[in-house]
């Protein structure tokens, strides 16, 4: 169904794209103060890190960026299941999920 060799996107432009997606997450994390919104964020920003590495990839031909994803997946899972566990933590003690209650949390 799929021809053998499918055209790439130039790197500039994906360079480009993990350039914006990495400035939105940033934004994100720096402006908002709902925990759930900043933990997507950092996702956001690692995914963008994700496809520099495959770009770059690509365009080296070398097999690590693509390692370097597989390790930055195992962080992202491992950060999304500690984050869950804080945003719950968080809403439990306050009914909320506010980032300015977090420093709260201490005991």
């Amino acid at each position: 169904m799929f021809p053998a060799e499918l055209p790439l996107l130039p790197a500039p432009a994906m360079l480009t794209l993990a350039l914006a997606l990495f400035c939105v997450g940033a934004c994100g994390v720096l402006l908002r103060r709902n925990a759930i919104i900043v933990f997507a964020c950092i996702e956001m920003m690692m995914n963008s890190a994700n496809l520099a590495f495959v770009t770059m990839a690509d365009v080296w031909g070398q097999a690590e960026g693509r390692l370097f994803v597989f390790f930055i997946i195992i962080v992202a899972a491992a950060e999304a299941a500690v984050g869950l566990g804080i945003v719950i933590a968080l809403h439990r003690l306050h009914g909320s999920v506010d980032l300015d209650r977090a420093s709260l949390m201490r005991g």
